[in-house]
């Protein structure tokens, strides 16, 4: 072989090498934008609704890819206020389920915010703002099956503007935690999948959330209990004086429940209560003192003198199309906190999955 044509096959060895970690370290430094461009078109496609991602980082290593700034809102919406505020998402393959033959993600969102402005999301607008349409345009950025999911440092809202004062229910500091979603692991039982969550409610209240929850079904099963302690009265007044012309001048406000799902069914339970509490503030006008005055009295007759407490306990049960309040109940249980037994501010844990089962069953 003359050497003229050795230099030229050793300059093909090289080429073919090297051109092709050119290729790939261009794919890399696109990939982001090709990314980007595609998410924001999912948002951008989304009926009734527009979003944006501000930028995307993507870490081939862990298999990872990490959204920054996406937020989404109602197209005819009265505000400026996103629907939608994701801070930051990462979104990865979750190793430990390969080694059980399952290929699925596990989501990290931080400072997450959802904030319901009742007056844009009532809008009577000409494309259809369908909440079905934003989830599942969500859950497509998603490549493959999420199993677990993390929020840290979230707050959800609702709001509504033409309310004198506003009202801004809210949750805040929201620590979630929701593991084996898509059943990887402890196959056997029933409601594979755990929630476990925390949050700080207006008033300063301190909010919790457990439960156990199978959502491999088209309607997901579920067992969760939760409960609302020791939130100022106070904070409430913007929000009962305008549906209830009521406020409190001091008070607190406790909310206890259980809630579960089998088949489409539903049977669960509410346990207001409301302590301390006094109606008529020093500030008041004459009609306004009137009216709770009158509330005053009939809270003076209903609440349970030993304990200070006016509470009851709410059943609900029926097909998820169908849900019905039990009225009587509601009422009669007043009484009973009042002038036969307290209602204790604890969950009551006096209701399981199998209650729900056999609602089911004995509707089929």
């Amino acid at each position: 072989m003359s050497k003229v044509k050795r230099k030229r096959y050793k300059k093909k060895r090289y080429v073919l090498p090297v051109v092709f970690i050119l290729l790939v370290i261009i794919i890399r430094l696109s990939l982001p934008y090709l990314v980007k461009d595609y998410v924001n078109k999912v948002l951008a496609d989304i009926p009734g609704y527009y979003g944006h991602v501000e930028d995307i980082d993507i870490s081939l290593i862990r298999g990872a890819y990490t959204i920054h700034g996406m937020f989404l809102n109602t197209v005819e919406g009265n505000t400026e206020i996103p629907f939608l505020d994701f801070k930051k998402t990462d979104i990865s393959v979750e190793w430990n389920a390969l080694f059980k033959g399952r290929i699925v993600s596990e989501i990290e969102m931080q400072q997450p915010t959802i904030i319901y402005v009742f007056e844009d999301q009532q809008q009577d607008t000409t494309t259809v703002a369908d909440t079905k349409d934003w989830t599942k345009a969500l859950t497509d950025l998603v490549p493959i099956d999420i199993n677990q999911l993390t929020i840290k440092d979230g707050k959800f809202a609702f709001v509504q503007l033409q309310a004198n004062p506003n009202i801004d229910l809210n949750l805040t500091n929201v620590q979630l935690t929701a593991s084996n979603l898509r059943n990887v692991i402890e196959k056997s039982r029933t409601l594979p999948s755990s929630i476990n969550a925390t949050a700080i409610s207006i008033g300063n209240g301190d909010v919790y959330l457990d439960g156990k929850m199978n959502l491999v079904k088209e309607i997901p099963d579920m067992d969760i209990e939760f409960g609302l302690e020791n939130a100022n009265a106070k904070a409430l007044n913007d929000f009962t004086n305008h549906y209830a012309g009521i406020d409190f001048d001091e008070g607190s406000f406790d909310l206890f429940g259980e809630l579960a799902i089998a088949d489409g069914y539903m049977k669960g339970s509410f346990k207001p209560i409301l302590k301390n509490a006094k109606l008529i503030g020093k500030d008041d006008g004459f009609l306004k003192t009137l009216w709770e005055g009158f509330v005053g009295f009939f809270k003076f007759v209903l609440k349970n003198h030993k304990k200070d407490t006016l509470a009851t306990k709410i059943p609900v049960e029926g097909n998820l199309n169908n849900v019905k309040t039990r009225v009587l109940p509601t009422i009669t249980r007043i009484f009973r906190n009042a002038w036969i037994q307290a209602y204790k501010d604890v969950i009551d844990d006096d209701l399981d999955y199998q209650d729900a089962t056999q609602g089911a069953d004995m509707r089929k």
